[in-house]
């Protein structure tokens, strides 16, 4: 159990069969009345944020997210399979689950799953990762001067700007939080 008035950034707990992390917290002590605790959360399954004030001394559950590393293996129509490095056990994720950025992950790359009591919500790719461009533009010489980029494909399929001078066979490192070309690999 926890306190309103232990609340730190980072700490999970339950309310109303939601599982809320907060990100932002102050103890708000005014003149006039009794104190209060005035929280920004997020809600760790939707991603919803919500602000709110509690009594110092309300009680919560505490919630604690697991987060394991597992080796993505294949897709199989709308779910992904997820194998455990020291069990063997494959995980099946829904494809709803994954986010925007697990376009750059293939075969055999270690993801983190997130679960709470069991139940998967989340994967988190690695934060680099390096991929083939198998489709782009030729580049020409005199293309590194300018800050101009083109489209480009990776081995997985996604889409995504590179600089000119890329060309199709290079490999690249691509920074999965922010989906963005960052060097060559």
């Amino acid at each position: 159990m926890i306190t309103a008035g232990d609340f730190r950034n980072g700490v999970t707990f339950e309310e109303d069969g939601n599982v809320l992390q907060v990100v932002e917290f102050q103890h708000v002590k005014p003149g006039k009345g009794a104190a209060f605790v005035r929280t920004k959360t997020k809600n760790v399954i939707t991603g919803a944020v919500i602000e709110k004030s509690y009594n110092p001394s309300a009680k919560f559950e505490t919630a604690f997210i697991e987060r394991k590393d597992m080796e993505f293996s294949y897709a199989d129509g709308d779910l992904y399979y997820f194998m455990d490095p020291e069990s063997y056990d494959m995980v099946p994720v829904n494809g709803s689950e994954l986010s925007e950025n697990f376009k750059f992950v293939k075969e055999n790359m270690v993801c983190k799953i997130l679960s709470y009591k069991g139940k998967v919500f989340g994967v988190e790719p690695p934060t680099f990762v390096e991929l083939e461009v198998t489709d782009t533009d030729p580049g020409f010489k005199g293309d590194t001067a300018t800050n101009a980029t083109k489209p480009a494909t990776v081995e997985t399929g996604a889409e995504l700007k590179v600089p000119l001078f890329i060309n199709t066979g290079d490999k690249i490192r691509i920074d999965t939080r922010t989906c963005e070309y960052m060097e060559r690999a």
